[in-house]
């Protein structure tokens, strides 16, 4: 029985807000000398992402005073929509190849990944496909197969970019749900063997690919030019000591350390605010994920809790693996921090996603179906 209509979750709502804030600060810091060089405007980046900020917030509140259980009847349309993007995008006339991959769709000016809006399509049409079979018996067909094999779709075609690193989380979100959902071990153990024999088949097919890994698992007999990114990243996460050098004071953004208001913006914060301004963002993406599965065990339906724990799952598996890419534990995936980084179609969906999770926490019990 669903229960009537309750307030947000604030503190959910507050900490999104926040680490939104804190990007927008240091997006302008850690850009403003790349956005005076390569665009004369050293607030180039800085007004950008205010922009999206904006309509990202406005999309959140859109979200977030709707009733959660009408995204349902969006599912396929969305899913259709992603699976139509992502084969778009990589038509040479469409796709826009930025750094060796075509990742991106420009219209009329504006820059659109469809790979984050097929995150987004993928967890709903999870969540619905898991909810609508949980109490049918259907545990290996349509339980476990259709969403793999719609969810292999998917990631097929983000690998074909290339951009293994959403590939990934795609895949671990499905498998994450299916875990939650029940299915059995046996078969996610299978799935997991085949899913990683295919990864080690793909970084051996992709020299780039090989050359991240292998820099990880060999470091000292990999070039200079294959760390360079991620000696950059320590170089300027060293010197943040306790308390970091100030707002602004940042070396390792004057050309040192590239992508640093987008995949490395982590370096930044620490190098400016320092082990106390970084362990700051760890923790408040530690809220998000408790508040997150908070919302997950009271929904009032499986629909709402498999949504709820897939949202929660895909930010902070992103947020963990940027900051392992950061401070040189994990390959370079090319996965922007949520919420921080500059990137437009980043910020409006995880806003996006950020309201349906607002919207369910509307709607929780003292009891929900997971709990």
């Amino acid at each position: 029985m669903i229960s009537k209509r309750l307030s947000y979750d604030k503190l959910l709502c507050s900490v999104s807000l926040l680490l939104v804030g804190l990007g927008i600060v240091m997006v302008y810091s850690a850009g403003a000398i790349k956005a005076q060089e390569k665009y004369g405007d050293p607030y180039f980046f800085l007004k950008k992402q205010l922009l999206w900020a904006l309509i990202g917030f406005a999309v959140m509140v859109w979200a977030m005073n709707r009733d959660y259980r009408t995204f349902q009847k969006y599912v396929l349309p969305l899913f259709l929509l992603s699976l139509f993007l992502l084969v778009l995008v990589l038509v040479p006339s469409i796709g826009v190849r930025v750094n060796n991959a075509r990742r991106w769709i420009r219209v009329f000016g504006i820059s659109f990944q469809p790979s984050e809006l097929a995150k987004l399509s993928i967890v709903l049409l999870m969540a619905r496909l898991l909810a609508g079979t949980a109490d049918r018996g259907e545990r290996f067909g349509k339980h476990f197969l259709v969403p793999l094999i719609l969810s292999g779709l998917l990631c097929g075609l983000i690998i074909l970019q290339p951009h293994f690193g959403m590939a990934a989380i795609l895949l671990c979100a499905v498998l994450a749900l299916c875990f939650v959902a029940g299915v059995r071990l046996s078969h996610l153990s299978i799935m997991v063997l085949v899913v990683g024999a295919l990864a080690v088949l793909l970084v051996l097919a992709y020299p780039y690919a090989r050359t991240r890994v292998m820099t990880r698992l060999d470091p000292h007999h990999a070039s200079s030019k294959a760390v360079h990114q991620t000696n950059q990243s320590i170089y300027a996460l060293g010197p943040g000591g306790l308390l970091g050098r100030g707002l602004g004071d940042s070396f390792g953004k004057l050309g040192y350390l590239p992508e640093s208001h987008t995949e490395f913006i982590f370096a930044v914060v620490g190098e400016e605010t320092g082990f106390v301004g970084s362990l700051l963002v760890v923790f408040l993406f530690g809220i998000l994920l408790w508040r997150g599965t908070r919302i997950a065990l009271r929904a009032p339906d499986l629909f709402g809790a498999y949504a709820a724990m897939g949202i929660t799952f895909t930010i902070v598996a992103q947020a963990a693996i940027n900051f392992g890419v950061v401070v040189g534990l994990l390959p370079i995936t090319g996965l922007p921090l949520p919420l921080v980084s500059f990137g437009g179609t980043s910020l409006v969906i995880t806003f996006l996603c950020i309201g349906i999770l607002l919207s369910i926490s509307r709607y929780q019990t003292a009891r929900g179906r997971l709990a």
